[in-house]
């Protein structure tokens, strides 16, 4: 007996010395204290793969979840649908997106319902209080809004002022043959047409940019009315989303309402051309809306943490740009307790700022200037989880 346990001994003794030898983890000889296995290197040998948990994303990541729930903005819906489906077949994971609007996004992630919302517009200083925790927004596209109209006996595209456009929403400009209308568009036959003004009756990030323009090309809109996702408009009716203005206006002759360029491109959707600030009419199309872009500097979004992010390209100086373009954003928390789960959101965060970009172009978006993609990556970079950062430095 004392030779059979002899032997055992010896043969676990030699299977350990192989097993060290090849790489594997140690043996334990029976009464020896416990011999951890040797932990993973820091670094990758030469030929090794890389961490598939790693950016750029080329793959599924073990460790990430394997599922999200985002709401918020219909603007950039087609894009993040594209996005979404895309990266399911890149890594596996299932992000389901609502397209509620603006303010519904912002109110679902105050509500903790969401994992991410999305805006149009940054959130105030008041949304990001009722948040109680510090958010950073992601850039994520860039678009228009653009005036749709029903005038009888009008097919093509009309051209309206600042001061026209104003006036229209204000109320103040009542016919479709006023001066202000007439003057800009010489040799169309405008009717003697009551206009009816049509506007998103839901929070919107696409109203916030609209009035967001108006708040700067009038001063008698500023004072009156404002800037916001939701404000007390003057008149007109309401309608849920981009379909509900455009049925609106389709149904109501001598309507106008604002929607999206996506959304007026894909539905056919005649739009006209507002005057920018150099005085040019600029038709709003990717090449106007990335002009708007040119020579504004993003701020240093990591850094704006529990701050309002004062960001806003509508009215721009470049006369090659339309006037009412914008940014658009995923709105996240700067630290997510669930590792897994921030780990997913900043592994797509990054491939939609940077692969994802090639979908852009073709869905009726402006990709990121390589600027604001330089100031997103820092800003994702930011994220953390319980203190610590999501991705390496």
């Amino acid at each position: 007996m004392i030779q059979s346990l002899t032997r055992t001994l010896a043969l676990l003794a030699v299977t350990a010395l192989i097993a060290g030898a090849c790489g594997g983890a140690s043996t334990a000889v029976p009464g020896s204290p416990a011999v951890p296995a040797a932990a993973a290197p820091a670094s990758a040998a030469p030929g090794a793969a890389a961490d598939p948990c790693g950016i750029p994303v080329k793959g599924k990541c073990p460790r990430e979840a394997t599922a999200l729930t985002a709401a918020g903005a219909t603007f950039p819906a087609p894009i993040y649908t594209k996005w979404i489906d895309e990266y399911n077949k890149l890594t596996g994971v299932q992000i389901n997106y609502q397209a509620v609007g603006s303010g519904g996004g912002i109110k679902s992630l105050t509500d903790k319902t969401v994992d991410y919302g999305a805006s149009d517009v940054p959130l105030t200083d008041a949304q990001i209080d009722a948040l109680k925790v510090p958010v950073l927004h992601i850039p994520t596209v860039m678009g228009s809004i653009v005036p749709t109209y029903n005038v009888p006996g009008v097919t093509g595209s009309l051209k309206l002022t600042a001061d026209a456009l104003a006036g229209i929403y204000l109320e103040q400009i009542k016919k479709w043959n006023d001066p202000k209308i007439a003057a800009a568009n010489p040799g169309v036959s405008l009717p003697d047409l009551a206009i009816t003004t049509v506007h998103r009756s839901d929070g919107s990030g696409t109203t916030g940019v609209f009035t967001d323009y108006l708040s700067k090309v009038s001063a008698d809109w500023k004072a009156k009315v404002g800037s916001a996702t939701s404000v007390s408009w003057p008149g007109g009716v309401g309608g849920s989303g981009n379909a509900g203005v455009a049925g609106a206006v389709k149904s109501t002759p001598g309507a106008i309402g604002y929607v999206e360029l996506i959304y007026a491109i894909q539905n056919k959707i005649t739009y006209g051309s507002v005057q920018n600030k150099a005085g040019q009419y600029v038709e709003a199309n990717l090449d106007s809306t990335t002009a708007a872009a040119d020579g504004f500097t993003m701020p240093d979004l990591a850094s704006l943490k529990g701050q309002q992010a004062k960001i806003s390209i509508t009215n721009a100086d470049n006369a090659k740009a339309t006037p009412i373009a914008t940014f658009t954003y995923v709105v996240v928390t700067t630290d997510i307790p669930d590792r897994a789960k921030a780990l997913t959101i900043v592994r797509y965060l990054w491939w939609s700022t940077h692969e994802g970009q090639v979908f852009a172009k073709d869905l009726g978006y402006a990709p990121l200037p390589a600027g604001v993609v330089t100031k997103a990556e820092a800003a994702i970079r930011a994220i953390t989880s319980g203190g610590q950062p999501v991705l390496p430095k």
